[in-house]
């Protein structure tokens, strides 16, 4: 029974020492946080206001299902605007929106060089990275925050972000609308060339010694092998514009080339069955020679391959136009009413929190070494400790 009181009151006392501890200590505890949330106190006071401004904008969706269709009444190409799409498109814009010559451009509208003090301007462009966070959600929307210690300039320079990403996609190709626009622009162009050089050749032979007339079944014949002649070579255009994005196995390449291999097998009929009957007629009747045959062919073909291309380069720009108006802006920023940082009381909070618990932890290291010097085992191992700290 003694024992156990013994023993219960060496438990009391035991608890009781850290608290002990810390009342013996109490000024210096209430001291150094004091001092600490003063000085943090006093540095935020000297911190500018900070304001964020938010623009939220919906990156342009992809529209296939239209273009499909109508690619399929002109040319049967429903399989490249089908399967053409972007996977990510909101990766695409936010490294957009990230990129050089957006953050360059805005540094140029707002004068960022001079109103953030920067010399270089890549010293200015790294500062407004630093100010702007752009981040697309999961619902589909890109969130594009802008500090400033200015409210109003804040909003213009998140605004002005949307503005930058609806021209630079006005120049680049980065829909699938826009990619087949430009594929088959140059493709236009070069078609037209070939037919100009047709024509002029057509109209030097002309002068030079006239041309031969092809009447009735020659002319059909010579006419319908050409058109012929311009559908392969437009097929085989779609099929290197598909190949870009689909496998060696996918249907609508499959389909593609059985129906290349088709028209092929059927020209080389129609031209192995008819051309020597055409050719003979055309020597008895003119004796001009194959030549001239040659030219009316020729511009025949260059302009079967134009009109497709040209149909289905009307059909892109159509729907790039349409695919160029979806962007669209959530919520446009506006002044912020109130700072968003910094978070001077929060600072002073954590200031208090940190110091305090620094006191703690050094009283109880004072007192650890009071107790060290009362004994004289510790008190040799101090002085050691202290001598080979201090010697050099």
């Amino acid at each position: 029974m003694i024992s156990q009181s013994l023993d219960d009151g060496m438990t009391e006392i035991s608890w009781l020492d850290p608290l002990i501890i810390l009342a013996k200590h109490k000024r210096l505890l209430f001291f150094i946080p004091c001092v600490f949330s003063v000085a943090v106190a006093l540095y935020s006071l000297t911190l500018p206001n900070i304001y964020t401004a938010t623009t939220k904008i919906l990156p342009p969706q992809q529209s296939q299902s239209a273009a499909a269709g109508m690619l399929a009444q002109l040319s049967g190409l429903a399989g490249f605007a089908g399967a053409a799409g972007i996977k990510n498109p909101n990766d695409l814009y936010v490294a957009m929106l990230t990129s050089r010559t957006v953050a360059d451009n805005i540094i140029h509208r707002f004068n960022l060089k001079e109103v953030l003090e920067q010399k270089y301007q890549s010293d200015a462009r790294n500062l407004l990275a630093k100010k702007t966070r752009i981040s697309a959600g999961k619902d589909g929307v890109i969130a594009i925050e802008v500090d400033d210690v200015d409210a109003q300039r804040a909003a213009e320079i998140a605004n002005a972000y949307a503005d930058e990403l609806h021209k630079l996609t006005n120049v680049l190709a980065v829909t699938e609308a826009s990619q087949r626009r430009l594929f088959f622009e140059r493709q236009l162009v070069q078609a037209k060339d070939n037919l100009t050089r047709a024509e002029a050749s057509a109209k030097q032979a002309l002068q030079q010694g006239g041309v031969l007339q092809v009447e009735g079944q020659g002319r059909a014949m010579i006419e319908a092998a050409a058109r012929l002649r311009g559908e392969i070579t437009v097929k085989e255009v779609q099929i290197g514009a598909m190949q870009a994005f689909a496998t060696e196995l996918n249907p609508q390449l499959v389909a593609a080339r059985e129906e290349i291999e088709a028209m092929r097998r059927a020209l080389a009929k129609m031209e192995g069955v008819r051309a020597t009957d055409v050719r003979q007629n055309i020597s008895r009747s003119e004796g001009q020679g194959i030549g001239n045959l040659g030219l009316l062919r020729d511009i025949k073909y260059y302009e079967t391959i134009y009109e497709l291309l040209a149909k289905q380069y009307e059909v892109a720009k159509i729907d790039e136009a349409k695919n160029a108006s979806v962007i669209q802006v959530l919520d446009a920023a506006i002044e912020p009413e109130r700072k968003s940082k910094p978070w001077r009381s929060l600072m002073v909070a954590i200031a208090a929190i940190v110091s305090g618990i620094f006191a703690v932890f050094l009283v109880f290291i004072i007192e650890s070494f009071k107790k060290a010097k009362q004994d004289p085992a510790q008190a040799t191992r101090l002085s050691k400790l202290r001598h080979y700290l201090l010697r050099l």
